[in-house]
């Protein structure tokens, strides 16, 4: 195929081979429970929201067709915060409330992604329960089953376990089953790596790790067959579809994976992908619209099947994609 083939837009599109549209974007929010919601310095133009200031952020979205989300809670009360994260599932958490009020106000032209993790809760920023400084795979599970037992109950229509605990898929499944009798479609992080890309997400979500790092149960960003098995290992114990966390740098993975596995993958361009971008376009160093394009493309061509991006409000409401 020679130039003859590039010689104008029209040319070009009729020729493209990978397509990109709105139904392939899910917008992630994070929601707490104060009063306001809060600017995250880190990512400009995103805020930790309250319920208040979420529901018209969603409204606006589902008006210009983005219909899913992706939902993280925290607490701003740091009582909350404890070694086993146990308020994760409480009743009236914040993700639970939020989820109910989402259901609410747009019933079923909303898909719901909860994500399952208790760093957010605990006094020590790590994703499993601690003992000294050792995080424990097999207590922290069912932490886990009761925190996406509680998203259900309170209206999720998909729970996503972030956590990186082995056999936490697994387990969670057959919790559901058991306690509500209703299979809950799971979303899994198999293929989460312990990156530097997370920066401006702890600041939003105050999930930092007070000592140590995750690299114990987050992925080693060197290693490709161990995202494979941890892929075959979570879609064997019946998860649904796969997470790819973060997205760019690990685009290799994703399109491994997608030639592999016949299943939903989702990349998720992440925080730091999301900033990088956003800081270099307020220095005019890029065409910042032109990078946000090619990235998401890129993640498609890989083989996504959905794209996780904060991105997601401003491609649509801009009517950069179809």
């Amino acid at each position: 195929m020679g130039r003859e083939y590039r010689i104008n837009q029209e040319i070009r599109d009729s020729l493209a081979e990978t397509s990109l549209s709105r139904s392939d974007l899910i917008m992630p929010y994070f929601v707490n429970d104060s009063s306001h919601s809060i600017q995250i310095s880190a990512m400009p133009g995103i805020l930790n929201h309250s319920i208040a200031s979420l529901i018209p952020a969603v409204q606006e979205q589902l008006k210009f067709g983005i219909d899913s989300i992706l939902l993280f809670g925290s607490t701003e009360n740091q009582k909350n915060k404890t070694n086993d994260g146990s308020y994760a599932y409480h009743e009236k958490g914040i993700t639970q409330a939020a989820v109910r009020a989402l259901k609410k106000e747009f019933g079923n032209d909303l898909t719901i992604i909860t994500d399952v993790c208790i760093c957010s809760y605990t006094n020590h920023g790590h994703c499993g329960v601690t003992q000294g400084e050792n995080i424990l795979n097999d207590e922290t599970l069912p932490i886990l089953a009761k925190i996406a037992k509680s998203h259900a109950d309170a209206g999720a229509d998909i729970i996503s376990p972030s956590d990186m605990m082995d056999s936490r898929v697994q387990f969670i499944s057959d919790y559901l089953k058991e306690e509500i009798n209703q299979k809950i479609p799971l979303f899994s992080y198999a293929a989460k790596f312990a990156s530097s890309y997370y920066g401006p997400f702890r600041e939003a979500a105050d999930s930092s790790p007070k000592f140590g790092d995750r690299k114990s149960y987050q992925m080693d960003y060197r290693n490709s067959n161990e995202a494979m098995s941890e892929i075959k290992e979570d879609l064997d114990q019946g998860a649904d579809g796969i997470i790819f966390k973060p997205a760019l740098a690990y685009l290799d993975i994703l399109a491994r994976a997608s030639k592999k596995f016949d299943t939903r993958k989702l990349a998720y361009n992440v925080s730091g992908e999301y900033s990088m971008v956003k800081a270099a376009g307020m220095k005019g160093w890029i065409n910042e619209k032109e990078i946000i394009i090619e990235n998401l493309f890129c993640m498609k061509r890989a083989g996504a099947t959905d794209i996780i991006t904060y991105h997601a409000l401003e491609v649509a409401k801009n009517n950069w994609i179809e």
